[in-house]
């Protein structure tokens, strides 16, 4: 009976280890992300990791232009930017991991230049980043600390329609890390569309 408990127990703590965020399939709270080198940017300037390197708060947002529940976020996406704007402590950054041509680096400028973003807006180019952070939705948020560990993930707030939320997890992800603390609501469901990532052959 001991060694049947003994098995079992270990089983269990494999699994446990294998499994990631409870609704990410990559990352937990409080994993190190993987950093990105040269993407290229809306502005026609490539973006690296060490351009952050003095931000104590990091918000990104993997995003698209052509995903109903991405667009609808648009104008709440501009907002939080411009919260944070101010804020040299703070920075936001969108990426796109789609590969069709709706949201190639060109129609993402088109669409950056006709909204007037504020913020950089990122092409994960060979979809690397999207994966290695296990996105799968647009819009799915992180929000990265100082140590760049994973202090919040999932949905920017509480309710698909804007009218209807009031809870905005991210932002009171990024104050509470700023002020030192663990944010309430670490992980939510991100809610949107599926990022078309390319399948590979195994």
């Amino acid at each position: 009976m001991t060694r049947v408990f003994s098995l079992l127990f270990s089983v269990f703590i494999t699994l446990s280890t294998l499994q990631a965020g409870e609704y990410n399939p990559v990352l937990e709270i409080g994993d190190a992300v993987q950093q990105w080198e040269d993407f290229p940017g809306i502005d026609g300037d490539t973006h690296s990791w060490s351009d952050l390197k003095d931000k104590q708060a990091v918000v990104i947002v993997f995003t698209c232009n052509t995903c109903p529940y991405a667009v609808d976020y648009e104008d709440r996406i501009k907002k939080l930017a411009k919260k944070w704007d101010g804020d040299d402590r703070v920075a936001m950054i969108a990426v796109n991991s789609n590969l069709i041509d709706e949201d190639s680096l060109d129609a993402m400028k088109e669409k950056a230049q006709a909204l007037k973003f504020t913020f950089p807006y990122l092409k994960d180019e060979k979809q690397e980043l999207g994966k290695a952070w296990g996105a799968t939705r647009t819009p799915e948020f992180f929000v990265i600390d100082g140590q760049r560990k994973v202090v919040y993930m999932g949905a920017l707030d509480n309710d698909t329609n804007a009218s209807k939320a009031t809870i905005n997890y991210v932002n009171q992800a990024v104050e509470a890390t700023l002020a030192g603390k663990v944010p309430d609501v670490q992980e939510t469901v991100a809610i949107g569309c599926n990022i078309r990532y390319k399948r590979s052959r195994r």
